[in-house]
């Protein structure tokens, strides 16, 4: 931990057991050390190993820019376990996102993905790392609004808040996959559009990817019983979707 930086606050457990804890991911908080921010000294698994004294193991990924519930092990078995479940698309997975434009009321998303390594991944003798994976993703639109803003060479410009269910788990997949139908969301600096990033950071303030993991469901690994999961929006994700007046729209819980 670099001494000149200030305390880390506290992050948000949502949900802790005896093989389980889950925490509320800031935006902006790598999951674990990458070599691609070599720069960075605070990760969720190093923030959460010294908040509750132990070894955990995150059974899922969330990009750096979303925000979320992100859910670890307390034991290497427990994660084994999870892990599997997550492989089998056993765990229901839900996300909060605004993008540009107004897509369908409901849609699927069936678009194979390139399979994205870390940098520092093994990768055996002829592994063909351009094959394309099969994925899915679902999404469903909860409200819409249009900004008296010229963008581009439309003098309006339109978005909208939806909420996605990925049924496959690719890297980046819903990231992807919105960018793929023409509706890349707000804030994302790779695969979205820079001209609406800036709009949204000069009229509300907002320089983060606006995707959040608001919700997982899936059965305990240990005890078998159903186990629901759930984050609420941040502070600022919630004040992009007050000033749309989409709070009305966002989903109870």
């Amino acid at each position: 931990m670099n001494p000149a930086l200030p305390p880390a606050p506290p992050l948000v457990i949502l949900h802790r057991d005896a093989w389980l804890v889950a925490i509320d991911k800031p935006a902006g908080l790598l999951v674990h050390r990458s070599p691609l921010d070599r720069h960075e000294t605070r990760f969720a698994v190093q923030l959460l190993r010294d908040q509750i004294g132990r070894h955990v193991h995150p059974a899922h990924r969330l990009d750096r820019g979303t925000s979320g519930v992100l859910l670890f092990a307390l034991e290497r078995d427990v994660a084994r376990r999870l892990g599997e479940q997550f492989e089998a698309q056993a765990v229901d997975k839900t996300y909060l996102a605004v993008v540009r434009g107004h897509p369908p009321g409901h849609g699927r998303i069936e678009h194979a993905l390139t399979r994205q390594h870390d940098a520092y991944e093994f990768l055996p003798p002829g592994h063909d790392s351009a094959a394309a994976q099969a994925a899915i993703t679902e999404y469903r639109r909860l409200a819409t609004a249009e900004l008296p803003c010229r963008v581009d060479r439309y003098p309006t410009s339109r978005y909208a808040l939806l909420e996605v269910h990925p049924l496959t788990g690719r890297r980046h997949q819903i990231r992807r996959h919105l960018k793929h139908i023409a509706h890349p969301i707000i804030g994302d600096a790779t695969h979205g559009k820079g001209a609406h990033n800036r709009l949204f950071a000069e009229r509300f303030g907002s320089r983060r990817l606006l995707l959040a993991c608001t919700g997982l469901t899936l059965a305990h690994p240990v005890t078998g019983e159903m186990l629901t999961l759930r984050a609420p929006l941040p502070a600022d994700f919630t004040c992009v979707t007050d000033a749309l007046g989409w709070r009305d729209a966002l989903p109870a819980g």
